[in-house]
């Protein structure tokens, strides 16, 4: 009996020291930390992984919040800002009223903004950060990158009313003169402080020779004569006066 009892003590402890070692399930805290380890080595879509595991196990919704601004953060910093914007998107819808929706909003901006095209280009990229930041504005005046935003707000701007001109010149070349000063004259009233006027107003006046209305065209070629000294436009719209008129 005493060796049996042996026998079988024998065989638990070797059944035992047998059976694999168990791994502690991993919780979203050890994603979360793995994944700043991740971002702080530039490994953005690893970072990206782990932070998204978070996110799956509805841990915590503090947790979640945070891993849901560092995914967002990690597109931007990896260049990918399609993703990056739909990130922040999906951020304020979910959380509208978080303490970080100035911050979101601000990097949102960004993300539209380090999308923009040439003038030349589609401008949905442009009129979404310029709306994304007067809209910051309006809401959270007191903003510490106010100043930053509003440079980047006419930054905006400029390139709408560029793509007005470019635009506005491609009617003017295919003799659509109407649809030119509608563009051209709009770029006035919508982006008066444009940093190319003078080129606005010398192409609004070639608008009104091809359509007929000397006196418009006379107004527009001297008002970027009288107004912008140093432009390169003057001595064409000098050309133009006197050819015409």
């Amino acid at each position: 009996m005493r060796y049996l009892l042996l026998i079988i003590l024998l065989s638990l402890t070797l059944t035992a020291c047998g059976k694999p070692a168990t791994t502690p399930a991993r919780t979203a805290s050890d994603y979360l930390t793995e994944g700043e380890a991740m971002f702080d080595k530039g490994l953005y879509e690893d970072a990206i992984a782990n932070w998204e595991k978070v996110r799956e196990s509805y841990y915590s919704p503090e947790l979640n919040i945070i891993a849901e601004l560092k995914i967002a953060e990690a597109y931007y910093l990896g260049e990918k800002y399609p993703e990056a914007a739909a990130a922040y998107e999906d951020f304020l819808k979910q959380h509208p009223n978080h303490d970080r929706v100035p911050d979101a909003m601000y990097q949102l901006g960004l993300a539209y903004y380090k999308q923009i095209l040439p003038p030349d280009r589609d401008q949905t990229a442009t009129h979404n950060a310029m709306v994304t930041f007067q809209d910051l504005l309006k809401r959270f005046p007191g903003t510490r990158e106010g100043e930053e935003i509003k440079v980047l707000i006419n930054h905006c701007q400029d390139s709408l009313a560029a793509h007005e001109v470019v635009v506005g010149r491609f009617y003017l070349k295919t003799d659509r003169f109407d649809a030119a000063i509608n563009r051209l004259e709009g770029v006035f009233k919508t982006y008066p402080n444009y940093y190319k006027r003078d080129e606005a107003w010398y192409y609004l006046g070639q608008a009104y020779v091809g359509k007929g209305e000397k006196a418009k065209a006379v107004k527009a070629f001297n008002t970027l004569i009288e107004d912008f000294a140093s432009s390169p436009y003057i001595n064409k719209a000098q050309k133009a006066l006197k050819k015409y008129y």
